[in-house]
This record gives C-alpha cells, structure tokens and sequence, in this order.
C-alpha cells in the first residue's frame, strides 16, 4: 500500500507554531520513524507533503528521502508569487523524487486564488514536469474551482476530500456539490482520503460517518482517482497509522482485486509518476 500523504519535521515550536504544545505532534518524525509506522501498517511507500512555508522544506524533505527507499515523492514549497520563481523549480525539478508543489491555500483569503502573480507560478510547473496539491476547506470549493479553470495546463491532486465541515450522520450538500463539480476537471487526477477525523469536532468522527465520505468519494470520482494517504503525523490527535490504515483497507474490502490496487497503489503511482 502506498501512503500518498505524511509530513515529516525536526519539531521545534517556532517552526511549527500550528503545532499544540504538549501533543502527539510536538516531537520529531523523521525517517526512522516513518520506516517503523509504515512497517508495522504493511505500508511499502509514501509521499511526503511540506508542513511549512519557506524553501527550505523542500530541500529538507529531499534530504531525508535520499535516507529511504520508503519515500517514493516529495511534495515541496516553493515562492510562486516570485517572479523569480523558475530557478527554483529548475533546481529542485532536477530531483527524481520531486513531484509537486504546494501551497497552504487553506490559510489565503478567496483573493489569493485568483492572484496574477500566483497563477504565473503555477502556469510554469508543467514544464517542470510538476502536479499541484490542493489544500483547500469545503467552504473555498467555488473559488478553488475557479482556479483549476484557469490552470487547464496544471494537473491538480485534491488533499483530504477537501476537507468536508464533518459532523456525525451526515453529509454537507456544499461539500457534494462542490465535488461533483471538481471531478468534471480533466486536470483534477487524484483525490486522496486523507485527514478526515481531524474534520470532525471532539468526539465525533464514527465509522459509519467516515464510510459514507468514503463511498460518497469513490461514487463522483471513480475508483481510478481515489487514493489511500494518512495525514501522519497529524492524524495522530484522532488515530494511530495502523488503525487508519487497517479503515482503509476494510473500506475498500468488497472490491474488486484490480479495484483494491488501485485504490491502495496504483493510483497513487500514477499520480505521482512513481
């Protein structure tokens, strides 16, 4: 199985200030630490994804792939307001394991989306051989879709179902709306189930709640766009990586074998070129 999202960080509070003090994620996470969680889940590769916002990420990230062969792509940072942006995807495009690029876009305003100096950014990542990780709340759907139209180019890989306001029982018509129209984007590839108890308010966030996102995902995007990711260390606030792991595959139990793959591996790979 391959975890298409993880983080890794050498914690320090003023480097991630997002991070609770006191949790389960306010320690290291590094490579020795991903080999064991990954190991005891039966998990064979990842793709880490950066946690902060400074060019440094994506060099430190690259640094500790070169450590394991469990890393199979790294989901970088890199200035795309900067008009002098190009040199830094012709550096770190020179990467095998370099895949894509990210912006917490979840934290802009809905002007952000539609800047003419972030889109000249983004309009150069496909001649670097680059995706783009979407990060976005339920609620900025509309303007995030307005961005990929204006990015037919640019192949996009939904992060965390687009991270639905989750409350037990039911489903929020925005967040399917929304959805329904995102998968009619040929440029949308991917879409990862990923980081959805963190969704839910404390004490929220049952299994038969969690299904019916699941199924809901799969029923408008296909099981040829839906892919496995655990959001560690982050999901550590609701679940271990084991125990999100085993959901996963339980949830994707009643398929088909060639169904299964894809929805464990394969599409993953082909997302990220692997």
């Amino acid at each position: 199985m391959i975890d298409s999202h993880h983080h890794l960080w050498h914690y320090s509070k003023e480097e991630y200030p997002w991070i609770p003090e006191g949790s389960p994620l306010a320690q290291n996470q590094l490579a020795s630490e991903l080999e064991t969680v990954t190991s005891e889940a039966g998990v064979t590769g990842t793709v880490v994804v950066q946690a902060r916002q400074v060019i440094d990420e994506s060099d430190f990230l690259l640094s500790i792939a070169d450590q394991t062969d469990r890393i199979k792509a790294v989901v970088g940072w890199v200035p795309l307001i900067d008009e002098n942006v190009a040199a830094d995807l012709e550096r770190l495009s020179a990467f095998p394991k370099f895949k894509a690029v990210r912006h917490v876009l979840q934290e802009e305003p809905d002007e952000y989306f539609l800047r003419d100096d972030f889109h000249r950014g983004l309009s150069l990542l496909p001649a670097y051989g680059l995706s783009y990780d979407l990060l976005i709340f339920e609620r900025q759907l509309p303007v995030a879709i307005k961005l990929i139209d204006l990015q037919k180019e640019l192949a996009f890989i939904v992060n965390h179902i687009a991270k639905p306001a989750a409350r037990n029982g039911r489903i929020e018509s925005a967040w399917r709306t929304g959805m329904k129209e995102l998968a009619k984007r040929d440029n949308v590839i991917g879409v990862k189930f990923s980081g959805l108890l963190t969704e839910f308010p404390e004490g929220e966030g049952d299994m038969e709640t969690v299904a019916a996102y699941f199924n809901e995902t799969l029923e408008i995007f296909g099981s040829g766009n839906v892919m496995f990711g655990t959001d560690w260390p982050v999901c550590l606030l609701r679940t271990r990586y084991a125990e999100w792991a085993e959901t996963y595959r339980s949830l994707t139990q009643g398929f088909s074998l060639s169904e299964r793959s894809a929805l464990q591996e394969d599409n993953a790979a082909i997302c990220y070129r692997l």
